[in-house]
């Protein structure tokens, strides 16, 4: 076994106890603290296979700025626990069933067809890099860029708005 075998092993238990503890934790602090470990691991996962500018964005825009965004909207709604009722009693055993029946066809696929799948085409030199992501998004993406960024202007200063106290 290779060291990058190893650390991929690894990463991906880490990857799904995290995704694990984010789903089946109470809290939902905790449970946001558990979906940001998960994105970490993704973002190593990136840097694993050489792609850096998607690993730092996966750091800056979703472990930074979505959360941040998602633990301000469970702290002013004040919902940092989920009730423990449950509405639904049918499902639970419907979704371990539906996983159960997921694993099966997962292990079937895995040992009916194996070698079915081509190689994975590699890709060109410099392909993902931050100088080329920029050169297309300044120039072939710019107005949708533009868009973009002002879409989430006028989201922020809404929240702003929503979240100020009325005297």
């Amino acid at each position: 076994m290779t060291l990058e075998l190893i650390l991929f092993i690894i990463l991906a238990l880490v990857a799904v106890a995290a995704a694990l503890g984010m789903v089946l934790s109470r809290n939902t602090v905790y449970s946001a603290l558990f979906l940001i470990l998960n994105f970490v691991t993704v973002a190593v996962f990136y840097l694993m296979l050489n792609a850096a500018f998607l690993a730092m964005a996966q750091i800056t825009v979703y472990a930074g700025a979505i959360m941040v965004l998602f633990l301000f909207v469970i702290m002013l709604l004040g919902a940092e626990r989920i009730p423990g009722e449950d509405k639904l009693p049918w499902q639970k055993p419907l979704a371990v069933f539906l996983g159960f029946v997921l694993l099966v066809e997962t292990g079937y696929i895995l040992i009916s067809r194996s070698g079915i799948l081509p190689p994975a085409p590699t890709a060109g030199e410099g392909f993902g890099s931050p100088e080329a992501i920029g050169m297309v998004l300044f120039n072939q993406y710019l107005l949708p860029f533009e868009v973009t960024s002002i879409v989430l202007l006028v989201a922020m200063i809404g929240a702003v708005i929503l979240s100020r106290r009325v005297k």
